[in-house]
């Protein structure tokens, strides 16, 4: 367990606004790279998180409430976002393997 670097698994400050105001409380990225370690904990404008469940898993998989945590409204919308995120190249496939990082405010 080690403090790992925002910017390494949240891409962008819209994320890291979210994660602050409690809307995204989990991320997904694709399987290539392990971004974070349950245990591990990171700072947003000087809040602490920690990892509390790293979660291997397929598209597939996901649930309407993954796209709540992750701050969609629904699974459908989630797919939506994540066209939009990747320029409209994004295509879902229920068998890729993703990592799902789920953090938690640290005491």
């Amino acid at each position: 367990m080690s403090e790992i670097d925002v910017d390494s698994l949240l891409p962008n400050d819209r994320v890291k606004q979210s994660v602050l105001d409690g809307e995204v409380t989990q991320l997904t990225r694709g399987a290539s790279n392990r971004y974070a370690e349950a245990g591990d904990t990171f700072a947003v404008d000087g809040e602490a998180f920690r990892v509390a469940v790293v979660e291997e898993r397929t598209l597939g998989e996901f649930t309407d409430e993954d796209a709540r945590r992750e701050g969609s409204e629904s699974l459908d919308a989630y797919k939506e976002r994540m066209d939009r995120v990747h320029g409209g190249n994004f295509e879902w496939d229920d068998g890729d393997e993703v990592v799902t990082y789920r953090f938690e405010r640290a005491d």
